[in-house]
């Protein structure tokens, strides 16, 4: 059977007709497959949602208990039979519970990546290659001038910078899922072992985070502090507070935003970040080309994000790629947070 009749692109997203389902649909299916909790990949209104237990926790506490009519737990590495297809969930690295998605199917093996990175994170499962035939991989940051570093030395510039300006409070923009708790994780490996700040839409999953096993120390409610006692103190809230009423709270504060979109300084200035933080839940250039040579994959399928770029650096390796103009994904939780904002108000 070939590729494009195992999982074809329709206005849902990726449909595996052999199989009966979607993978991240961005319109309610019947069954959607779905690979990790941010908004943009995980939508409640399914008939049967399959996902990692952590997905499917983090959907119903961002959806309610009846975010799908049914749902199902998929372990890593664990063989599931879906009409004429086989799927497997590997680790993708990205944040907790996120998942690669294989799809075999006689002797055609394809993995949908999903939102992936290769590198280093301490809340999260680490990413795994998985070979194949087909590769689908996200291409977020498929420019060659995307080279994010080490996220422990972007640490090190916060921690400098509280050193440096003890009497002001640093606020650190971060995504609610993954990107957050990585801050903190990295901020406690750093030695930074005094008590965090949290906004209060970040608290819910925080928290979640720390019920399975993620070591994030004493992290406190930003709500209800006295402004001269937040001096010298570091809070993790939604990138969009950091720019509204919401700050005045803070003493003079530092404002910071973790993002890969940090490596472009015009990106940085235009949304007045005063300290910008090069981490990202995404693979870079190397990564992704990295990746795609890893999985040892002749065709790869390249979607959401920097398409042609990634697609062209395919073919001049030999490989057959084309992109798949996916539509409905891209910044995760960006207006995610609106109303949990206007109560801290």
């Amino acid at each position: 059977m070939r590729p494009q009749d195992i999982l074809t692109p329709v206005t849902a997203g990726l449909c595996c007709k052999p199989g009966g389902f979607h993978i991240d649909p961005t319109r309610p299916v019947e069954r959607a497959v779905i690979t990790h909790g941010h908004s943009d990949h995980a939508r409640p209104g399914h008939g049967a949602v399959l996902a990692t237990q952590e997905t499917l926790d983090i959907m119903r506490l961002r959806y309610g208990d009846n975010f799908a009519r049914t749902t199902q737990a998929v372990r890593y590495g664990e063989p599931l039979r879906l009409g004429d297809v086989t799927i497997k969930f590997h680790p993708a690295g990205h944040v907790l519970g996120s998942a690669q998605i294989e799809v075999a199917c006689e002797a055609t093996r394809i993995v949908a990546s999903g939102d992936y990175k290769n590198a280093p994170d301490p809340t999260c499962v680490p990413f795994e290659v998985v070979p194949c035939d087909v590769f689908i991989t996200e291409a977020t940051f498929g420019l060659p001038v995307f080279r994010h570093g080490d996220a422990a030395d972007e640490v090190k510039k916060l921690l400098a910078s509280v050193s440096l300006f003890p009497e002001r409070a640093h606020l650190v923009g971060a995504y609610s899922l993954g990107k957050a708790q990585r801050v903190i994780a990295l901020l406690r490996i750093a030695g930074y072992d005094a008590p965090i700040y949290l906004h209060g839409a970040m608290e819910k999953i925080t928290r979640y985070y720390q019920s399975r096993g993620v070591a994030l120390g004493d992290l406190r409610p930003v709500k209800g502090m006295k402004k001269a006692d937040l001096a010298g103190t570091i809070t993790l809230a939604p990138p969009t507070a950091t720019s509204d009423i919401w700050t005045r709270r803070f003493p003079d504060p530092v404002t910071a935003f973790a993002s890969g979109w940090m490596r472009v300084r015009a990106r940085a200035r235009q949304r007045g970040v005063e300290l910008p933080l090069v981490i990202s839940d995404h693979a870079d250039w190397d990564g992704l080309t990295a990746t795609i040579e890893a999985t040892g994959a002749g065709e790869v399928w390249v979607t959401h994000g920097q398409e042609d770029a990634l697609v062209h650096w395919c073919t001049t390796k030999g490989l057959a790629a084309r992109p798949l103009d996916l539509v409905g994904y891209g910044e995760e939780d960006e207006g995610e947070t609106t109303l949990s904002e206007a109560a801290e108000t």
